[in-house]
């Protein structure tokens, strides 16, 4: 397809071409017209001069006129370069420089004879057609004379039009010439002009397809001009900038979505009117152990992860309106999923699908179920003692115990279980401020060996009463950072229930030792007994409030049940980590893992 340059040089040399060419023809008449004219008007001159000097001879009663003026007439061509023609009134030719007269037809019927023989014109008669006589084109002028010599008729000049026809191809030929040189020229201005219209509409168009690529910053750039393409460049830069504002706006509500989308805890997954997914964010893809990319698009059939989730997803979509639902899905563990589904409406209600809000609460249940196991636990850890309390007291209100040593053992019991009430409650606040962050701690540095020595001083006598042996493996030198009293707490929880769950003879062990280098250099500390040891199944749950393994054994030697998980709190403040090893009737094993030096948050 031709472009619009090559198309408008066209039109434009087109109408060039017709313009010249027009004038051309015009030009062409009137060099002919003209020229016929000048040589009409000089042969009348000249036949004007022959009446007024030529010598005339009489016709009728003459012989030898028709001789005389053939003779005459070949000699008047010689000097006017015309044929030359006598005529009497009658139309006989009694002259001819060229032809015989006596054989030439008359002439009476001529144009230029009837138009001479009007007197009334008082011009000279005249024609132009093809003579027959010499075979071309002549001008034929006439007019009528009268002499005193005796002659009465017309003298016709005649001339060929072949000069005519020479000179009018001479002119046509110059004219053909520059005419030529004109176009050409004009050719090639209209190729100029044309390339000045179209240039900018060249780079508007591919400013335009730019544009239509998504290249918003494309621009037109041209000279200052107040034209039409002025006026569409700067439309065209206009409908740019709106674009690109607007992009820019609906670029950054997608990054806000979708940044609101890939940190939303809850999980979001659109369903859309052909039962496609149309979108599912990072929380819903975790949720649904899926990958976006292979759900996308796809029908939510698919994801065959648990038959509840996928019999809830086909319930939403079948009913298609709002749904709020707790259920619980095996994947392959046990979760508890809260699914809030909406059906989603333009403005003219026409359905668009369904929205899924996906929100694991597994964790959240299971806080709640250990909320309630916490009051039932507390509950009944202070019945127990409020009950003996209250019993042995009221039996000694009544006065029926009258032996003072009965009554002795009575009080004691009275005063153990409350002091067991008073540490039980005291743990119980000290759990509750150490998991609320409100314990302030205080980091110095600690060399270990000598700190677990009067460690070790203060349990020695409780071991000695087992005659369990205490053994300390820490390396001279060796120092930490952390809070003194909160490590002092988290030790002394561990090595006393070391010592009180290891039989008599045992032994109780400390080892520390360093793990990693550089600025990631952590102290394991390794606390193990060759007590009694933990059962397996239960060694997941070692650290939760109020769990014993041995409830019996255990509130003999006074445990409350908290320590364990005041120690797995205090070591999480000191930026550490705890881990326990056993078998049963071989021991146990502490292991923490604590940083050397403490990076306050």
């Amino acid at each position: 397809m031709k472009s619009f340059r090559i198309r408008l040089t066209w039109v434009l040399m087109g109408l060039v071409g017709i313009s010249m060419f027009a004038a051309g023809l015009t030009m062409a008449n009137v060099f002919k017209d003209s020229h016929i004219s000048a040589l009409r008007e000089n042969m009348a001159r000249e036949i004007n001069l022959l009446s007024r000097t030529f010598a005339f001879q009489p016709v009728e009663g003459n012989p030898d006129a028709m001789a005389y003026y053939s003779s005459k007439a070949a000699e008047l061509e010689k000097l006017t370069d015309s044929r030359v023609t006598f005529i009497d009134l009658n139309g006989k030719v009694i002259g001819d420089s060229e032809s015989n007269a006596a054989e030439m037809d008359n002439h009476l019927s001529r144009e230029e004879i009837r138009t001479a023989g009007q007197a009334e014109t008082g011009k000279p008669g005249t024609s132009i057609r093809f003579s027959d006589t010499i075979k071309e084109n002549m001008l034929y002028v006439a007019e009528r004379v009268t002499s005193d010599q005796g002659f009465d008729g017309y003298i016709r000049l005649s001339m060929s039009l072949h000069t005519v026809r020479e000179g009018l191809w001479k002119a046509w030929t110059l004219m053909i010439i520059g005419l030529l040189i004109l176009f050409i020229a004009a050719g090639l201005v209209s190729y100029r002009l044309a390339h000045g219209i179209t240039k900018p509409l060249d780079q508007i168009t591919q400013v335009a397809n730019r544009i239509s690529r998504l290249d918003y910053d494309a621009r037109v750039h041209m000279r200052k001009r107040s034209d039409e393409i002025g006026q569409l460049g700067n439309a065209i830069n206009g409908m740019a900038d709106s674009l690109q504002q607007q992009l820019k706006v609906i670029r950054d509500n997608e990054d806000l979505l979708q940044s609101v989308l890939a940190n939303m805890n809850g999980g979001i997954m659109i369903v859309d009117m052909e039962g496609r997914i149309a979108l599912v964010n990072k929380a819903a893809c975790q949720i649904l152990r899926v990958k976006e990319q292979e759900v996308l698009g796809r029908p939510y059939q698919e994801i065959k992860r648990s038959y509840e989730l996928m019999k809830f997803i086909e319930e939403g979509v079948t009913a298609k309106q709002y749904m709020s639902e707790e259920r619980t899905v095996y994947d392959p563990e046990e979760k508890i999923l809260h699914f809030d589904v909406v059906p989603m409406n333009e403005k003219d209600n026409a359905y668009r699908g369904m929205l899924f809000h996906i929100q694991d609460v597994t964790e959240i249940r299971k806080l709640e179920v250990m909320r309630s196991e916490f009051v039932a636990n507390v509950s009944h850890e202070l019945k127990t003692p409020i009950a003996a309390v209250k019993g042995f007291a009221e039996t000694l209100l009544t006065g029926e115990v009258k032996d003072e040593e009965t009554a002795r053992s009575f009080l004691k019991i009275i005063y153990d279980e409350g002091d067991r009430l008073n540490r039980l409650i005291g743990d119980i606040l000290e759990l509750s401020k150490i998991e609320s962050r409100r314990v302030p701690l205080a980091f110095v540095p600690i060399e270990l060996r000598p700190w677990f020595e009067s460690l070790f001083e203060v349990l020695k006598a409780s071991a000695d009463k087992k005659s369990i042996s205490l053994k300390l493996d820490v390396p001279e030198g060796l120092f930490m950072e952390g809070d003194e009293d909160r490590l002092r707490q988290i030790f002394m929880n561990l090595l006393s229930n070391a010592i009180n769950y290891t039989l008599e003879g045992g032994r109780v062990k400390v080892n520390a030792s360093i793990l990693g280098d550089g600025e990631e250099e952590r102290i394991r500390f390794v606390v193990s007994d060759t007590g009694i040891g933990i059962p397996k199944k239960d060694l997941p749950r070692i650290f939760e409030r109020f769990y014993r393994v041995d409830k019996a054994r255990s509130r003999s030697s006074g445990g409350t049940g908290l320590g364990l998980s005041i120690v797995k709190h205090l070591v999480d403040l000191n930026h550490g980590t705890i881990k326990v090893e056993s078998r049963v009737g071989e021991g146990s094993s502490f292991i923490l893992d604590m940083p050397i030096v403490q990076h306050v948050d």
